[in-house]
């Protein structure tokens, strides 16, 4: 791990950076506010603010001029455990809940420079988990204790406007990343955690099909990092290092305008999260190896907006998250499962001031089985789960 004076990013922007899973496993969707009433439907089509740098930078042709958007969701998921033949080598107590609040901030600024070509950039965070129980001994102690995994991302970003019809966008991504995870052994706490940073791009294309409808195609690239670190197990410490590959994503999105007040909009995503198959950690003594056996993923949303008055519209969204994980290959660290959102939202154009978004999503999660064994089966975890989760941002759009 390097020194703290010595890391690339300050620790109060990582801080604000946290985040806790929303999506599939610990992918983060809300990189704005402004898509969160809809559920991020049409999220590669609709380029009505600047945070299409992260969704689409060919968005960035539907917007004229300067254009600043500043955002912030706040996620609270709920991962709450209740035992049923847990046997071996336990602690004591449920965990209550292990999901944290977590803030997830995000900045884009997108620049016309001449009638065809744009130019953009975006801060943001693709992936983010904050799970820690309640107590470091309780029943599921050898399995997680703590898991947190932090990613930063700086996305400069060109488009162009090839036709009327068509626009083309390229980003490149220099994303950084903090992980730790701890548990509990027989010889003292189980503790590792590394930081790297590497790089990524992302293309899109936007196709305008008439004045009333537009289809988005987008891509964002896996990154691989070899975490440098440190491993512990009680007292005993020595360097460590992983190797790890953050997973692509291509997205596919229509927007239309279907009458003079209603707009509708869809998303299809897939994930290629069978990237993550495990996790091994090199060190002085060996090689410890944590299991995820991830599979590909996908995701699918629908969104409407209503024009209220021609300062104000209201936003409804669905979406079903499907999960990368299995009943066989749950962890503790990341008890995931299927999720339904249900979305609103709200936003006021202010005119010369700017716009302004705000979005609420309730996440209903399957509540999901986990049988996970420790130590060749010395420690068995076996229950479900009972999660959620919410999520509330706000996002302020400028044009000059």
């Amino acid at each position: 791990m390097k020194p703290l004076k010595q890391r690339l990013i300050p620790a109060m922007l990582l801080l604000a950076f946290s985040g806790s899973a929303s999506a599939s496993a610990f992918q983060l969707w809300e990189q704005n506010a402004s898509g969160l009433g809809t559920a991020y439907a049409g999220s590669a089509a609709i380029a009505d603010n600047a945070s299409t740098v992260f969704f689409n930078p060919a968005g960035m042709t539907q917007l004229g001029g300067s254009q600043l958007s500043l955002g912030v969701t706040a996620v609270k998921p709920n991962f709450e455990f209740t035992n049923d033949g847990s046997s071996g080598l336990l602690g004591t107590g449920d965990g209550g809940n292990a999901g944290d609040l977590a803030a997830v901030p995000n900045a884009y600024f997108s620049l016309q420079l001449t009638p065809k070509l744009f130019l953009g950039f975006g801060i943001s965070a693709p992936f983010g988990l904050a799970t820690e129980y309640e107590s470091a001994s309780w029943m599921g102690s050898y399995q997680a204790v703590k898991s947190e995994i932090i990613t930063v991302n700086f996305n400069p970003s060109i488009a162009y406007k090839v036709s009327d019809k068509v626009s083309l966008g390229l980003g490149l991504n220099y994303q950084t990343i903090e992980a730790e995870m701890t548990s509990a052994t027989p010889r003292g706490l189980y503790r590792v955690e590394g930081d790297d940073a590497a790089w990524g791009w992302n293309v899109g294309a936007l196709f305008t099909l008439s004045p009333t409808m537009r289809v988005g195609l987008s891509y964002r690239s896996a990154v691989d990092y070899t975490l440098e670190g440190t491993r512990a197990v009680g007292a005993l410490s020595s360097s460590a290092k992983a190797d790890i590959e953050l997973p692509d994503t291509f997205t596919i999105s229509t927007w239309q305008q279907v009458s003079d007040r209603w707009e509708a909009m869809g998303d299809l995503s897939y994930t290629h999260w069978s990237t993550l198959d495990q996790l091994s950690i090199q060190h002085a003594g060996g090689t410890d190896v944590e299991p995820f056996k991830y599979k590909d993923s996908w995701r699918i949303a629908w969104g409407v907006a209503y024009k209220v008055s021609d300062a104000a519209k209201l936003k409804f969204g669905l979406a079903y998250d499907r999960t990368p994980t299995t009943d066989n290959d749950r962890s503790a660290r990341v008890p995931d499962n299927n999720r339904v959102w249900f979305s609103l939202g709200a936003q006021y154009n202010a005119g010369k001031i700017g716009r302004f978004d705000v979005g609420y999503a309730y996440l209903y999660l399957e509540d999901p089985i986990i049988n996970q064994s420790k130590f060749n089966g010395a420690s068995k975890l076996s229950g479900s789960y009972e999660n959620s989760g919410h999520v509330l941002g706000a996002q302020y759009s400028l044009g000059f």
